[in-house]
Parts: C-alpha cells; structure tokens; sequence
C-alpha cells in the first residue's frame, strides 16, 4: 500500500492546471453506452475512479481508445450485455459507486441492468431510492435479493412519465436523464440536481440529437427520441480541484494562479472562500490568489459566528467542506461548519486536532474551528485518509505543518485527484510516494 511522506512549512508558488471534472467525468463516459456512434471526450482526468469505470465500459466490449493525454474515443457499437452477470463485472461494479451511473444508459437501449451495491468513499449512508424510484415510475421493474447484494433491473418499454424526485440527487438526476431520452413520449423531472455536471450531461445528449430543455433549471422536460448520434464533448475544470487550490493556497501562504478555471461555472465556490478573508483576483480566466500572511473569517451582519453549509446547487458543495474547514485552522475568527448531507465527513478532525488544531466537533455533522491567526504551526503526524476530500484536506494540512507528516490510504487521494504529487512538487511542495 503506497503512502505520502510531506515535508511541511514550503510556500508554493506558480501556476496550477486544474483537471477535468471527476463527477461529470463518470456521468458523461457512462452516456456513450446510448449510441452505437464514436463519441470523443476531452479533458478526462486520468483517475482511478474513472480509469475503473472505463475498465468496465471495456468488459461491454465498448471499444476504447486514448488518442491523447485525457481525450478517449469510445465506441459502444456492439455490447456484450451478458458481461452483466459476469463475476468481473459484480467485482468491478461492486468497487466502484460510479458503477451506478450505466443503469439509466443499459436499461434505455438494452432494457437491462444489475447494479451491485456501490462501492466508493466510506462518509455515511448514501440511498438508491431516488435513482430507483425514479426508474421504476418510467417502467423499470427491480428485484433485489438480500443475501446476493445485488438489484436486478429490466424493463420492456420506458414510457415518459412525471417524476417529482424527494431529493435533488446528482446521480439520480443523470441517471433519470439518460433513460428518458430514449423512452416513449415526454419525462418531465421536478426538483432536478442542476449542478453544472448535470448540465454539461444534457448539453452533451442534445449534440448527440436528444430534446431536452429546462437546462441549469430544476424542472427538465424531455422528449424521448428513438436513436442518439456520437459528439465531441470536453469537460469542464474540476471546481472541487480549484476550490482545493484556494484553501492550500491560503493555508500555505503561497502565491499561486489556477489557470483555466471557468469562473462563470463556479458558482458560490469563491465568495465562500472570501467569507474565510481569502483574497481572489480573477485574471481572464484565471484565479490568483496572493501569498496571505493573515486572513480573518467574516461574521455575518448582526455580529454572530460565521457559519458555512453544504446545500444543493446553486449551494455551496458538500465536497468542499473538508477544505473550508483546513483552511479555517490558520484564519483569524471562528467559523462553524455544518455538513447536512452525509454524517460522517467530519471524523477526520481527530487528526487536525492532534496536529494542534483548535476545533470542536459538535457532533457527527457540525465542528467549530477557531483560527489561530497562524499562532500556533501545525505539526506533522502520521494520519489516514478515509476518502477522497478528507484526504486532501489532511494534504493541505501536512502541507502547512511544520516537520514530516506521513499519509497513509492514498489510493482514496487518487480516485478523485490526478497525479496531485507530481503537479503539487512541481509549485514547490515536497511530497514523496512512497510504495
């Protein structure tokens, strides 16, 4: 198992290209299983997450070629669909959470899918219902045995249908997406995830020939047409990636610029960071953040604690709140930070506390920081990364600590961030891979 050892306390400085996105990645890859067309991606970011969920397209037989750094071709022209009841399917799928994404494209052209359930970060209960549910209401019947651990899904005829959807999920937005673009009559989605991902999705399925309006609204009305074409489609700058480049920046007092960000795309995501005293400068496209020796968290109008939550676009991401709080440990202020959507992401504070953190955890879903105004240095220890953003948070930790930290797990670190150490090492951070 590899591991990273971090010499803490260097101030980064330079530019920084931030990856594609990661969650749009595993939605739009997902979608060329709609078409028997080539479709071209770009900007993939070269993951585990990803790199497995390709894995799987291929034991389709979907044809899969690179053709460049981060731009593939996939040609979904003659699917196995019995690799479904494969044992390398069930153990591939099984790992992986974006498995769960190829139902919706399966059931809309071939009328069948199993879905075991999703592998992916350990950071509290994330429910099915809203995908299956869904599913179901556009004719999809589901059958699930217990002591197999598998849903076993099919279906004769998709017919479009209304779906009010009791939560705004993203999975269960695309994957509702891609059935109905190929079912019988008009699906009209309220309460819809409009994140950009989602958007980017639906502008993808309209260049491959699909009738949908209602993009980056809650409520999408789509006509189910009889065949899809292939595309090129490029995807979007990972906004969790820039998000974390903010907060290492301000951690570390580095001078950096993230190039490339599509600022028009991020919504909320930099006026957060200025709730925390972060100063951004937007140059062109570009992010420019300037060393900080200090910055000093807000309070809101009538004086009161800052308080910053995850909520459903246009909100703040719950992806970032691993990173908000990090960045906190060093401001001036206090600010509480309250996870609503998933009831574990918050324990790994034991780590910072023991790495001299000032922080409080209230309960499973909210933790009181109270910034040292960089008074007391962070020293480095010996951790664990439990999934994907906590492990970078624990990252940009080590990367202000004062001595060695090491990171243990890092293969989570690598489900969601492309070559980190590498790009990171080469703005001045001393990061080695060990194993």
């Amino acid at each position: 198992m590899s591991y990273y050892e971090i010499i803490g306390g260097h101030r980064l400085k330079g530019e920084i290209i931030p990856q594609g996105a990661k969650n749009e990645a595993l939605q739009v890859i997902s979608a060329v299983l709609l078409t028997s067309d080539e479709i071209t991606i770009e900007n993939v970011p070269e993951i585990k997450d990803v790199l497995n969920l390709i894995e799987i397209l291929e034991g389709f037989n979907v044809k899969v070629q690179k053709i460049s750094p981060n731009t593939f071709t996939f040609k979904a022209d003659n699917i196995d669909i019995n690799y479904l009841d494969s044992p390398d399917f069930r153990s591939k799928g099984g790992k992986l959470r974006g498995s769960i994404m190829i139902i919706g494209p399966l059931l809309a052209r071939f009328g069948k899918a199993i879905l075991p359930k999703p592998g992916g970060d350990k950071i509290g209960r994330r429910r099915l219902d809203t995908h299956l549910i869904g599913l179901e209401t556009l004719g999809v019947k589901f059958d699930y045995k217990p002591g197999d651990s598998f849903y076993s899904l099919k279906t004769n005829h998709l017919k479009g249908t209304y779906l009010l959807m009791d939560e705004a999920s993203v999975t269960g937005t695309a994957n509702l997406i891609m059935a109905a673009v190929l079912a019988e009559g008009t699906t009209t989605i309220y309460n819809a995830a409009c994140e950009p991902y989602i958007q980017q999705l639906c502008k993808m399925l309209v260049k491959m020939g699909a009738d949908i309006k209602g993009i980056s609204s809650n409520l999408l009305t789509i006509n189910g047409v009889e065949s899809l074409k292939g595309c090129c489609h490029r995807l979007l700058p990972d906004m969790i990636e820039i998000g974390s480049f903010i907060g290492m920046a301000a951690l570390t007092q580095s001078e950096i610029t993230i190039k490339n960000v599509c600022y028009n795309e991020l919504g909320i995501i930099p006026n957060v960071f200025r709730k925390l005293g972060i100063h951004l400068e937007l140059r062109n496209d570009d992010i420019y953040i300037p060393a900080h020796k200090e910055y000093e968290i807000a309070s809101f109008i009538d004086g009161s604690i800052q308080t910053i939550y995850d909520a459903t676009w246009p909100g703040f991401s719950p992806d970032l709140l691993s990173i908000v709080l990090v960045t906190a440990i060093q401001a001036k202020g206090s600010v509480l930070i309250h996870q609503k959507m998933f009831e574990s992401r918050l324990f790994f504070v034991d780590k910072l506390i023991e790495m001299g953190a000032q922080i409080i955890l209230c309960d499973p879903h909210r933790a009181t920081v109270i910034g040292s105004n960089r008074k007391f240095p962070l020293r480095g220890i010996e951790m664990t990364s439990p999934d994907i953003r906590a492990g970078v948070a624990l990252l940009i930790a080590a990367l202000s600590a004062q001595g060695k930290s090491i990171i243990l797990n890092i293969e989570q670190i690598d489900r969601g961030y492309e070559k980190i150490e590498q790009r990171l090492n080469a703005i001045g951070a001393n990061i080695k891979r060990i194993g």
